[in-house]
């Protein structure tokens, strides 16, 4: 296979001082699955212009071990459309052309950085063989979980005195804030949340709570209005393919949740890549940028997140309100075999199983989107509906061990596929289940019949003791065991609010 490897990628990789240590990983990964690395000549070009002579030749020296395109693909009146429609710069012409190299099929893939490659790659229909260094070494980790060496651990809620300040993962905010050090060792007592691969930290996240009326907010324009709010004081993941980025957004929304807050924001520098990317993923979650911070360090960029159960809640995209859900859409229950239940949903375990062996180290556990996939008739499902999740018991009798688990908004339904590996793209790293038994068991399972998936949002966790089958009966939400369908069970707007109030009350009871 062929990768070609945009310029913003090499740079960093080959300049004297690398700004994206990910990048050696997704260069590992690369070259462990034997596939071909190419630079396009514009990067040779942009490489050589840079003002530091020796850098110049460090990096000429460097990519040697690069193999070059040697002829650059005509543009076709697809991608000249796309180009006067996106372009504004030399450099965006440079990129369309490097884009284009995958557009007329002379390489497999590309891998950028760059924001407007990837909108680019979309308005084209070649989304699916643009990737950023995260989305493929989500892609890379799930289809070849033999390969993988380092072992990534649980995120894990500890106090800032049992991290270790000095790891290299703290120098870009030591760049960022010239008090760093200090604001840290002065929070030792203090909660975090931490990740780890092979004993290298590779994730860290800090939030407060601050209430309304304590804090002025003066520096920041325009200014707040008092509010209790939880704050996003520091966040920062490295790229390792795990998607712990969208697990600390869980880990943001429950903290949220518990302390009850109206609003949700954070402080960001747009100085690096990954900031860009934690910019774009809190956009895709519901923050909008409010204005602007000023301190000694420079400007920052202000984002914030409203959080009020009693907002309207978007029902077309559910991740702008996440994890509110409207009580106006369609609500089902869906059963799930518990070998896969607790794969998907580790926050949702029976208390019967043993947590160390799910541990937040793989996608699909750390993912607040899922994929449920199903040959059911009833395909009715729509965005924004509400799906309750039904672990199927392992124990006799199974009206006792089937508990009633989780709740989960619809984000969207797909009903047809070209084929099988646009199937599998689709469910690939929202799933456990391996491509050969989606292979054999789901897309060749009925040939005239194929399956459907739904992607739904992970939001709540029902609190223990969880619903069990005899409670649902007991609620006449089924009359006995034989009577749960095959497929959904749809439920009404009573039997809905009824079972949430159950599971509640029954936690107080407890």
């Amino acid at each position: 296979m062929k990768v070609l490897l945009d310029t913003n990628i090499i740079i960093h990789r080959e300049a004297n001082k690398i700004h994206n240590p990910d990048i050696g990983l997704l260069l590992y990964w690369i070259d462990k699955l034997k596939y071909d690395k190419y630079i396009h000549p514009l990067t040779i070009e942009e490489l050589n212009r840079y003002q530091d002579v020796n850098s110049v030749k460090t990096m000429n020296i460097k990519i040697e071990s690069y193999n070059q395109l040697k002829y650059q693909a005509p543009l076709n009146d697809a991608i000249i459309q796309v180009s006067n429609q996106v372009d504004k710069s030399q450099n965006d012409l440079n990129d369309t052309q490097i884009l284009n190299e995958v557009f007329a099929n002379r390489v497999d893939i590309l891998i950028s950085e760059d924001k407007k490659i990837h909108l680019k790659a979309k308005l084209l229909g070649i989304a699916d063989r643009v990737f950023r260094i995260q989305s493929f070494l989500e892609k890379a980790t799930a289809e070849n979980p033999e390969l993988v060496e380092h072992k990534v651990l649980a995120v894990k809620k500890v106090d800032f005195a049992e991290v270790n300040l000095n790891d290299n993962f703290f120098d870009s905010f030591r760049s960022d804030y010239k008090e760093f050090d200090k604001w840290f060792n002065s929070k030792a007592e203090q909660p975090c949340y931490v990740c780890y691969s092979d004993d290298h930290l590779t994730a860290f996240l800090y939030v407060k709570i601050e209430k309304a009326y304590e804090e002025s907010y003066s520096d920041i324009i325009p200014n707040f209005e008092p509010k209790k709010r939880l704050k996003i004081g520091t966040l920062k993941v490295t790229s390792n393919g795990y998607k712990i980025g969208e697990r600390f957004l869980k880990t943001i929304f429950d903290n949220a949740l518990l302390f009850r807050v109206e609003e949700i924001y954070v402080t960001i520098f747009d100085k690096r890549p990954e900031q860009e990317q934690l910019m774009e993923m809190l956009e895709e979650w519901g923050f909008y940028k409010h204005g602007i911070k000023n301190s000694q360090n420079g400007q920052e960029i202000v984002y914030v997140r409203t959080f009020n159960k009693h907002l309207p809640v978007n029902i077309e995209n559910p991740k702008l309100t996440f994890p509110f859900f409207s009580r106006q859409t369609d609500k089902y229950l869906i059963k799930i075999e518990p070998q896969y239940h607790t794969e998907l949903f580790p926050d949702s375990i029976n208390t019967r199983e043993d947590k160390a062996k799910y541990t937040e180290n793989e996608p699909h556990r750390n993912r607040i989107s899922k994929v449920y996939i199903s040959h059911s008739p009833d395909r009715n499902l729509k965005s924004g509906d509400i799906v309750l999740i039904y672990r199927i018991g392992e124990t006799a009798p199974k009206k006792y061990s089937s508990t009633v688990t989780s709740i989960c908004i619809v984000e969207s339904i797909k009903n047809s596929f070209t084929d099988f590996e646009d199937f599998f793209n689709c469910c690939n790293r929202r799933t456990m289940i391996s491509k050969e038994d989606l292979r054999t068991n789901w897309w060749n399972k009925f040939p005239n019949y194929k399956p459907f998936i739904i992607n739904f949002l992970y939001a709540h966790s029902l609190p223990t003791p969880k619903p069990t089958l005899n409670d649902l009966i007991d609620l006449k939400i089924f009359k006995d065991p034989m009577s749960l369908p095959k497929g959904f069970a749809k439920l009404t707007n009573e039997q809905f609010d009824n079972l949430i109030s159950f599971a509640y009350k029954k936690k107080e009871k407890k």
